[in-house]
């Protein structure tokens, strides 16, 4: 048997809990005491992938055994030609298994302390559009208060009816990327909006992009390649809010991205917050060129990641919320927009580790 890697007594370990908290999700009364469940089924979505991969490379250690007994044995010569080159063929196998195995387990550690910036903004409907990006904007930072995370308003373009035609928010704590990576996409609301006399239903729809905010030596972005320009703050219908060029806009000349803040009365505040929507900004960019270059990659992801995708639908007069890549129905409407979300992004996380095993 060749040698094993130090890590395995970790994945032995990570295997034994993944049973334990099957049985305890068992449990009718662990299931009677709902944030206990919710508890041990974030746990179990966390360490399911590291878990199914460790499975499949023990299946295969009992093949490559079984085969290694057979060319013991007398055969002739053709055959144990074969048996050998299917040994190699699982050797490597499971070596590409275990490299899997110590990436995620790092990425694991790393994304534990990822912090997000989450940009949420209206797309087709109007002003209707612009309502639903209200009700969104509360479900996650609703939904960052249930996980104790830290959010932080950074830049918003509101409506003269309430509404926001965009606003971004940064995130931080404990798996909020993990558990808000998914979101990215468009996310539809069919309801009766409060304008319409007919009692017709509408479509909507808002676009959800979630960043990972990196850190200052993950990217440097020269100051040469920036174009930055100040203006008076605007309100509803455009007027000014502010006697002051506080509001800051950076355009980024190598990729044209351009980000606008204008919320904080300091020129330099929202010249920072502006510099880290759009360090964000420049680090997606990066990472959706690279994986567009790895097709393998690309097939291990829940849908295809794009920020076209049609993602959920919200349907009020059904009370129910779909989310159409795993094809998950929950007739919980109301609690999902008052932040109860685990059920989806633990579906989802599940879901994307089977399709990494694949």
């Amino acid at each position: 048997m060749h040698e094993l890697p130090a890590f395995i007594n970790e994945l032995e370990r990570l295997e034994e809990r993944y049973d334990e908290l099957e049985k305890l999700l068992a449990d009718p009364e662990i299931i009677s005491r709902k944030s206990e469940y919710n508890q041990y089924a974030k746990e179990m979505a966390r360490i399911s992938e590291v878990v199914f991969l460790y499975r499949r490379f023990k299946h295969n250690e009992t093949e490559i055994a079984s085969l290694e007994k057979t060319l013991t044995e007398k055969h002739e010569g053709e055959f144990l030609e074969l048996v050998r080159n299917e040994v190699n063929e699982l050797r490597a196998k499971n070596q590409a298994i275990l490299d899997k195995i110590e990436q995620r387990l790092k990425q694991t550690e790393t994304l534990e302390e990822k912090d997000v910036i989450v940009e949420i903004r209206a797309g087709t409907g109007g002003q209707e559009a612009s309502l639903f990006v209200v009700d969104l904007y509360r479900m996650y930072i609703k939904y960052a208060q249930r996980h104790g995370w830290v959010t932080e308003m950074l830049s918003s373009h509101p409506t003269e009816l309430g509404g926001f035609k965009e606003v971004i928010f940064s995130v931080r704590g404990r798996q909020a990327y993990q558990r808000l990576r998914w979101e990215s996409g468009v996310h539809r609301v069919q309801r009766i909006p409060a304008t319409e006399t007919q009692g017709r239903i509408h479509t909507s729809a808002a676009t959800v992009a979630v960043l990972v905010e990196p850190e200052n030596a993950e990217l440097q972005v020269n100051p040469k390649d920036l174009r930055i320009d100040v203006f008076r703050s605007s309100g509803h219908g455009g007027q000014s809010v502010n006697t002051t060029d506080s509001a800051v806009r950076i355009t980024h000349l190598p990729t044209g991205i351009v980000v606008t803040c204008q919320d904080e009365r300091s020129q330099l505040k929202n010249k920072n917050k502006a510099l880290r929507v759009l360090r964000a900004r420049l680090m997606d960019l990066f990472e959706q060129e690279q994986r567009s270059k790895i097709s393998s990659e690309r097939k291990s992801q829940v849908g295809t990641g794009e920020r076209s995708e049609k993602i959920r639908t919200y349907n009020f007069p059904d009370h129910r919320v779909t989310d159409h890549r795993i094809s998950l129905t929950l007739h919980k409407l109301e609690a999902i927009l008052e932040g109860d979300l685990d059920a989806i992004s633990d579906a989802l996380i599940n879901k994307m580790a089977e399709l990494r095993n694949d």
